[in-house]
């Protein structure tokens, strides 16, 4: 008879400041936030990506940043637009909407916007 451990590790994770939880922050899974980036590409023309290149290149490797309050309200447009996209699935576009919320909030306080990544990147 096996057993699965009750205890699990923790997911590697991105936090982000201005988050809806009650400390202001919220927790997303790193393989959540990676699987945004092909959606962010897709999100404007081939003539247009560069547009985005900031957008695609933070989602494909988050680390530790912090952004200005104007960078936060261009990345929370952007990041609606993907959340919006139709053939993304519904948890991950979810994600994306988190993300733009939170950062309309920093943008929209004067604040900056803040991430972190807690957890092994390794086994993601």
């Amino acid at each position: 008879m096996s057993r699965k451990p009750a205890i699990q590790d923790a997911e590697p994770s991105v936090i982000v400041s201005h988050g809806a939880d009650f400390f202001g922050e919220d927790r997303h899974p790193l393989k959540g936030v990676r699987a945004l980036v092909p959606y962010a590409e897709n999100s404007v023309s081939v003539f247009e990506r560069a547009t985005v290149a900031r957008l695609v290149q933070l989602l494909e490797n988050p680390a530790a940043q912090t952004f200005t309050p104007d960078e936060a309200a261009e990345l929370s447009e952007q990041l609606l637009k993907v959340s919006r996209d139709r053939h993304l699935k519904t948890g991950w576009a979810a994600i994306a909407r988190y993300l733009a919320d939170a950062a309309a909030r920093a943008a929209e306080g004067g604040e900056p916007w803040t991430w972190s990544v807690e957890g092994s990147t390794a086994a993601a």
